[in-house]
């Protein structure tokens, strides 16, 4: 009776790992099967939630369920961070990432809760967001060569806005003085908003300003643009001259968007994923949309951005360490 026993729980428990194994594989297989949670680690109302909303509605077309924001602002976009390192890698929790999150913030934030290089699988850069170098126009600067001429000339006179300590605006600015061996004084607001306000208002001298932002204020002779922060000129603005091709050659910023999910999660659903990403990056009405704000779509492979992810992890942790910036 005892060996029968055995035989019967011998047989059990291989039926029951006989039928996980089909389970798992149909998990995979049939996903999405229930509506997919993408976390936006920043307020409503700014770049990142727009390029999350927009992705996140052509994704539910393509993917078949619903694909909805969850908005986790806050600790410059580590607690949004957090929430997606802790959940469960299973394809329904995804993060759009920018890089003043995982380029930046690991070398300014102390006892971050996961590991940046670690805690996530990469899906692929989704777009990048250029700036302008702008001035208010009592300024007498109209490019980039004169206004550095000018912080040459009245080192730490001039006074620069940026969206707060570690952001991509006050970063943009800190390489800008490193590679043109300028000093200007940093006045942090809290968000890009208030920064540009107080370019507008003449409570500072310089800013970066997202190009879609700076395109209208630049119109209505509010600020001056003198260079454009990426390598390649914005579409919005095709007549503004690069930083790159104004006089310091190889400047290069951005905000970036990039798609995240939890580490460990299965390589066919990853796959997927990418693949969804990319085809909703070539529809013409989100590229539309994209372009509209400035923002540019790339919809790079996981071993592009993992590439990219490096260089912009060690260039920003090179400039944070030698201009010695540290969040108070």
């Amino acid at each position: 009776m005892a060996n029968f026993s055995r035989r019967q729980f011998g047989l059990g428990a291989g039926a029951l790992a006989l039928a996980a194994l089909p389970r798992s594989a149909h998990a995979q297989s049939d996903y999405p099967s229930r509506p997919i949670r993408l976390v936006v680690p920043w307020p409503p109302g700014g770049s990142t939630d727009s390029v999350g909303r927009l992705l996140a509605q052509t994704l539910s077309t393509i993917l078949g369920q619903s694909v909805a924001v969850d908005n986790r602002g806050g600790g410059v976009g580590t607690i949004g961070h957090a929430t997606v390192a802790t959940s469960r890698p299973d394809g329904y929790t995804l993060l759009l990432g920018t890089n003043s999150t995982y380029g930046i913030a690991p070398h300014l934030v102390a006892n971050l809760p996961y590991d940046t290089q670690r805690a996530f699988t990469n899906l692929g850069l989704v777009a990048t967001n250029a700036q302008v170098l702008c001035v208010h126009p009592s300024v007498a600067a109209r490019n980039v060569a004169e206004l550095i001429a000018l912080a040459k000339a009245r080192p730490g006179q001039l006074n620069f806005s940026s969206s707060g300590v570690g952001g991509t605006s006050h970063l943009a600015t800190e390489l800008l003085m490193s590679m043109a061996k300028i000093e200007m004084t940093h006045v942090p607001y809290r968000g890009g908003g208030p920064a540009a306000q107080a370019l507008i208002a003449g409570e500072v001298n310089v800013t970066f300003v997202d190009a879609i932002t700076a395109s209208p204020l630049m119109q209505g002779g509010q600020v001056r643009g003198l260079g454009v922060s990426t390598m390649q000129r914005t579409p919005i603005l095709p007549n503004v001259p690069t930083i790159n091709e104004s006089g310091l050659p190889g400047f290069e910023s951005s905000t970036d968007f990039a798609l995240f999910a939890p580490a460990g999660l299965p390589g066919p659903i990853a796959q997927k994923l990418h693949d969804a990403m990319k085809r909703a990056l070539a529809t013409p009405e989100l590229r539309d949309k994209l372009l509209q704000q400035g923002i540019v779509p790339v919809g790079s492979s996981p071993a592009e951005f993992a590439a990219y992810q490096q260089r912009e992890f060690d260039k920003w942790g090179r400039i944070i360490r030698e201009r010695n910036i540290r969040v108070q």
